[in-house]
């Protein structure tokens, strides 16, 4: 993401690089990136995952590996099995990406105040 090294993709997640990467070359994965995130639904909600604000910090690393920090609208989420491994694979896909690790966090707790307006209009939550 040019030649900073944290950069706000959208209001809740960061786009974080820790790499020797050129920056055209992180630019390029992160756009990349952030297209197959949203990619990935929520199979109760009719929103992807990243306009909801599920996906907290995604990090490109020298090795090309990715690490993404992503959370659930619940701790209870029926889809918490199958939604990190949509996610790797999601993010895997990207032409460049290494090694994808996904982890579940609960700090910050997901708030219906992290969705994009475009989530907000899909969902009618005006």
């Amino acid at each position: 993401m040019s030649d900073v090294a944290e950069m706000v993709v959208n209001k809740t997640c960061h786009m974080q690089t820790s790499s020797a990467l050129a920056p055209e070359e992180t630019e390029r994965m992160g756009t990349g990136i952030v297209a197959a995130l949203k990619t990935v639904f929520d199979p109760e909600i009719p929103a992807d995952i990243y306009e909801l604000g599920l996906i907290y910090k995604v990090d490109i690393k020298d090795d090309r590996a990715v690490d993404v920090e992503m959370t659930l609208t619940s701790p209870s989420c029926p889809s918490a099995a199958e939604l990190p491994t949509m996610v790797e694979n999601a993010v895997a896909s990207v032409p460049g990406v290494g090694v994808v690790n996904v982890s579940i966090v609960w700090e910050p707790v997901w708030m219906p105040d992290r969705m994009t307006d475009e989530a907000r209009l899909v969902l009618n939550m005006w």
